[in-house]
Formats: C-alpha cells, structure tokens, sequence
C-alpha cells in the first residue's frame, strides 16, 4: 500500500487493508468512513484535535467518520485498518450491536485480530462473495463489543491551556509546577486549572499524569529501559514509576510490551 491510497476511492462499504512501515509520518486527513486501525507491531501515536492516544501492540483505536486525524510511529510499525461506511454496516445489519461513534482507544480479541488479518486479504477491486460477507459481519459484530483502554488523552481547546499543553508535551519530563507554566502560557495558575478541568475532564495533575504514561509507552515501544524511560518522563523515582504505571495499563512496563 502507498501513501496514496485513498480509502474513499473504495467503492465497497467495509473492507481491511494492511499496513507495513518503516517508519510512519501520514498527514493530516480525515475519511467519510470510520476507521478501525489496529497495531500489531510497534507503537502508533494518533492526533486529532480534541486529543491524543498512544497504541502499543494488540491495541487498537477508534476513529469516528469525518475525524481529521495524523499518525505518527518513530520505528517500525505493522497495522490493519478496517475501514466502515456505518450507515451501510446498521443497513446490514439492523439488529446487530451499534458501532463506537466516538474516537478511543479499544482491546481487540484474539478473533478480532484473527478477523482483521484474514479480511485483509480480500480484494478491493471487486464486491465480497457470500463468505467474505460473513467474514466481515462478524468482525463488525466483535468490534462493536470490544472493552475501552486507558490510551488517550483530551486535549484542550482554548489557546491559552494549549500553550500549557505544548510545552509538556514537548518535554514530560519538566518539573516546572502549573503557576510557573501558567505564567508562561500568560494565563493564571487558577484560570488554567479551571481550563484543564473544563475542557479535558480531569485536573491538571491528572492530565500531566496521563501525559507522562503515554509518553512512557512511545518510549517503551522503542526498546528503553525502564529506568531511562521513567527519567524521560519524569519520574525520579524508578519505582513510583512502575506503581503509577501498573494502576494505569494493569501490568509492569516490563512486562506490558511482552
């Protein structure tokens, strides 16, 4: 596949197509199909505007139809993307369960995994035969029941909170506390907490917190160690790294990419 390819020149509804990179820097854009990309090797970074989501293997992510989107793997990286004309799909499909409308990030199942590498076979060039429509209702039916993931992160709206957010996104691993980069951002440190909780759900330690994490996966993903990985985003503290991080994604960062 190029980076060309366009998924609206795609006459069929719902299809799979496999994606092997080097390395990937895909531009902003934005499909009238939803979009299902699931990571099989490497790490994926999504962007929107509202937020961000870091993918690591057997993860998958979401992405609403129309959403304008950029991706972004520092290493190489392997994916299937299961693309969806959702009106089509309920067509089909009326009492089947309904399909996210939201982006985020989801756990895909062995079968779903099994699904998506099978459909990604498929040719793109002609109408599915009876048993590749199957093939295909099933995997729908399976991803409209996968769980939620802890992988994304709102991101704010206002240019003020923006600039706050930037400039950790830049470097998680900064000390500075919210009154120094609220001064920077030429906000207060109250109107910028009170932004944060307003337009990303959570306080400002929280959301540092969840910045921190999934910075530390994009790290991990590309073979740190812990001990460098929790200095980068900025833990002095190994083990308080490892604690935060087992609360949040379930599992040690040492044994989470295995």
């Amino acid at each position: 596949m190029t980076e060309a390819f366009d998924p609206d020149g795609i006459e069929q509804a719902v299809f799979v197509v496999g994606e092997r990179h080097a390395a990937l820097d895909e531009p902003w854009r934005a499909c009238r199909r939803a979009r299902l990309i699931h990571v099989s090797e490497g790490v994926l970074t999504v962007r929107t505007a509202s937020g961000r989501w870091v993918v690591p293997p057997a993860r998958a992510l979401w992405i609403a139809a129309n959403t304008l989107h950029s991706l972004h793997a520092t290493g190489p990286v392997q994916l299937y993307s299961l693309y969806v004309a959702t009106d089509s799909a309920a067509d089909a499909a009326p009492d089947a369960a309904p399909l996210p409308t939201q982006t985020g990030a989801l756990i895909p199942d062995a079968l779903v995994q099994a699904l998506l590498g099978a459909a990604a076979v498929l040719p793109l060039d002609q109408p599915p035969d009876e048993p590749a429509r199957r093939l295909l209702q099933v995997l729908l039916d399976r991803v409209a029941c996968l769980p939620a993931a802890p992988l994304g992160l709102n991101w704010p709206g206002d240019p003020r909170a923006q600039r706050i957010a930037e400039a950790l996104s830049a470097n998680p691993a900064q000390s500075l506390v919210l009154e120094e980069l609220a001064a920077a951002a030429g906000v207060t440190a109250r109107t910028a907490a009170r932004l944060f909780a307003k337009e990303t759900g959570q306080t400002f330690g929280q959301w540092r917190q969840q910045l921190r994490l999934l910075a530390a996966l994009e790290h991990l993903g590309a073979g740190e160690s812990v001990t460098q990985v929790a200095l980068e985003v900025g833990y002095n503290d190994v083990s308080s790294f490892i604690a935060v991080f087992r609360d949040a994604f379930g599992d040690t960062p040492a044994r989470y990419f295995r």
